[in-house]
């Protein structure tokens, strides 16, 4: 059997939705952690963008790519 320990970010995560009072605060919570991660996403693409990493002709070609994980038949 394998035992996984948290770290401290994922503990203070944990207790932070522990502590929610209802499904109001909740949803508030989740939107801090879903914008934190959406501005970090963003930073991420402005970097790449920035030393041309990725550039217009990159996102014309992922446009058309099929990314998602197949389903197992």
């Amino acid at each position: 059997m394998q035992i996984n320990t948290m770290n401290e970010t994922q503990m203070m995560i944990l207790e932070s939705f522990a502590g929610a009072q209802d499904e109001q605060e909740l949803n508030a919570l989740m939107d801090v952690l879903r914008n934190f991660y959406a501005s970090r996403l963003e930073a991420e693409m402005q970097r790449l963008w920035d030393n041309g990493t990725l550039d217009q002709q990159a996102l014309d070609k992922l446009h058309g790519e099929h990314l998602r994980t197949p389903y197992r038949q």
